[in-house]
């Protein structure tokens, strides 16, 4: 089950369609909404979105924000494909985790990344 990130529209971050302890994977099917150009570019924003939510959900906890992100895009996500992202913890310590994510199409790697989280006691936007 999914404990966080409840609003997420799917259509713009993808759809996770596998998850446990520490690891999540979400599919992100392309669009024409998501176009940088008329050459049929998928904006990369759409791609760091979608790697973050599979971070989100990989910690799955109701308050996980993220820190900072070390990323690298290795090859353009084109109108029509469907993005596979794995995200798995690979360190976690009191409330900060880093969680490697990576996003393939069609087996190809196209996008990597370190993700730092910190979870909040309460809603980061509770007033204190």
């Amino acid at each position: 089950m999914v404990n966080t990130h409840k609003k997420i529209d799917e259509r713009f971050s993808g759809e996770v369609v596998e998850k446990s302890q520490g690891y999540a994977k979400v599919l992100l099917k392309t669009s024409e909404e998501m176009l940088a150009d008329q050459e049929g570019l998928i904006h990369g924003g759409f791609t760091f979105s979608a790697a973050d939510y599979a971070a989100m959900v990989a910690v799955n906890e109701p308050n996980v924000v993220l820190l900072g992100a070390d990323v690298k895009f290795m090859a353009p996500v084109k109108l029509g494909d469907s993005v596979e992202f794995i995200a798995k913890v690979k360190s976690a310590e009191g409330r900060k985790a880093v969680v490697d994510v990576v996003a393939t199409v069609a087996e190809k790697e196209v996008f990597s990344g370190l993700f730092t989280t910190y979870t909040t006691k309460e809603h980061i936007l509770s007033p204190s």
